[in-house]
């Protein structure tokens, strides 16, 4: 089992918007596997550019990329990073990056971006009704240019669901960290936080978080199993193989999981496969048995059954009147 981290690039970056993403995730590996940590797996980092050229980075230093947008190759999360002054440019020369990411948050895929990186969420319509931020510098102009996003200036970091926004590098040290923490658990991240940041806050609770409520519970590996559920979505899982594959019974892992979330795992699946079709019935023109499949649905007439039974209408009614409330 591997981790897929893919940096994406770009002329004028800030090199410490890339690097430290990949150190902290590289640290966490090694760390994991040091301490037989039993979520220890393989990091591999990927750095993309459209073409597969290098890019300059406003400090001058020279990034080569290992995969090109053409490329055959899996993400669990992509990483922007920050631009140095006026995104607009970079995010006009990179146009091809758009429909790349609009892609990617279809197969729900994890994003983080920094500072004014955001723009190129923004940019494909993956905030809009949204809470995001970015670099205080640049909040009028964000603003401006993408009227339909939840401007969040009182907050440093944003979540919507599984996207991510910080304002800032050292904002976004405290996100990549909680990232670490999603994937290889709050002890390895812990360790992460001491050796690069130790004056980063509570990880489990980053300042000024704007966006998601975020679990408080201490059961770290029914954590675990709700993240490896929100990652697989899409794919058929039965409650037993999951306990299985976290070391318990189904009975043990129904009883901890509840205990510890405060609803059945069976029941959490579904809250968050329907979450995610609502954002896809809203920001895009995927059709439902295309929504069904990606939300772990392979017939479109049991999602449309589902998704009445859990939001009250059908999926075509819940489009037609979040559309409807939504700016042209």
């Amino acid at each position: 089992m591997a981790f897929h981290l893919t940096l994406l690039l770009c002329d004028n970056m800030l090199v410490t918007g890339t690097s430290l993403a990949a150190e902290l995730f590289n640290f966490a590996e090694a760390m994991a596997r040091a301490t037989k940590h039993p979520a220890a797996q393989d990091v591999i980092i990927q750095r993309v550019t459209p073409d597969g050229l290098p890019v300059q980075t406003s400090s001058g230093f020279e990034f080569h990329a290992t995969h090109c947008l053409d490329d055959k190759f899996s993400s669990d999360l992509i990483h922007i990073p920050a631009l140095w002054r006026n995104p607009r440019p970079a995010v006009a020369q990179y146009q091809d990056y758009i429909p790349w990411l609009q892609e990617q948050h279809q197969k729900n895929t994890s994003i983080t971006a920094v500072g004014t990186g955001v723009c190129f969420l923004a940019e494909a319509g993956l905030l809009d009704g949204k809470p995001a931020t970015t670099h205080w510098h640049y909040f009028d102009q964000l603003q401006q240019a993408y009227p339909q996003i939840q401007l969040e200036r009182q907050h440093f970091t944003t979540q919507a669901g599984n996207i991510y926004c910080a304002a800032s590098v050292n904002a976004m040290a405290e996100l990549i960290v909680y990232q670490v923490e999603r994937i290889f658990g709050r002890v390895i991240a812990r360790q992460a936080q001491r050796n690069f940041f130790h004056e980063i806050r509570n990880i489990a609770e980053p300042v000024g978080m704007a966006g998601e409520q975020r679990s408080t519970h201490g059961d770290e590996t029914v954590a675990q199993a709700q993240i490896w559920m929100q990652d697989n979505l899409s794919k058929p899982l039965l409650m037993a193989d999951i306990a299985s594959q976290f070391g318990m019974t189904q009975r043990t892992f129904h009883r901890r999981f509840t205990q510890a979330v405060g609803s059945k795992p069976s029941d959490y699946l579904t809250e968050v496969r329907m979450t995610f079709a609502c954002d896809l019935l809203k920001n895009t023109d995927l059709s439902i048995l295309e929504i069904a499949n990606y939300s772990g649905y392979p017939e479109a007439s049991w999602f449309s059954s589902r998704f009445k039974q859990w939001s009250g209408n059908t999926p075509k009614a819940y489009r037609n009147t979040v559309r409807a409330k939504m700016f042209s």
